[in-house]
């Protein structure tokens, strides 16, 4: 590869990194609007979105990707607002968070405003954005190591 080859290739990069960036501060951005006009904390909104199933705290943990110990003040915030319960598990030593009907309710207003604030929603089309996800999922799969 010669010396102007390598030094477009690595524009391309700086400007596609640059971008991919700056989309994903916009969304988080987005994302923090939307929640904080619901009147929710942000930890409390994330956690819901990530309570499709009854889950062990554990499971929530690396679905947050935070320590499990910040999950069980999590868990009690979400209790005391009525919006989990704790089941039992197939393992009876395993406590599983549940959504309560308030909080499916709630994850779907969380969803909604997230939806609607949602850049990738309002300014593509659906075409665009099948085009969009295949990209996207390819480009955060874990990359094959040769040895």
């Amino acid at each position: 590869m010669g010396r102007t080859d390598r030094a477009g290739r690595l524009a391309e990069a700086r400007r596609l990194s640059r971008m991919l960036v700056t989309l994903a501060e916009r969304s988080r951005f987005d994302f923090v609007e939307a929640i904080e006009s619901l009147g929710l904390p942000l930890h409390l909104a994330r956690a819901l979105l990530r309570l499709e199933t009854p889950a062990a705290m554990s499971d929530l943990a690396d679905r947050l990707d935070c320590n499990r110990s910040n999950v069980t003040a999590i868990a009690d915030q979400l209790e005391q607002r009525g919006l989990v319960m704790r089941v039992p598990g197939a393992d009876r030593r395993v406590k599983l968070l549940a959504l309560t009907p308030d909080g499916k309710a709630e994850r779907d207003r969380v969803e909604t405003a997230v939806a609607e604030q949602s850049l990738v929603l309002r300014r593509l089309n659906d075409r665009e954005r099948a085009v969009l996800a295949p990209m996207l999922e390819r480009l955060l799969e874990p990359e094959e190591r040769i040895d």
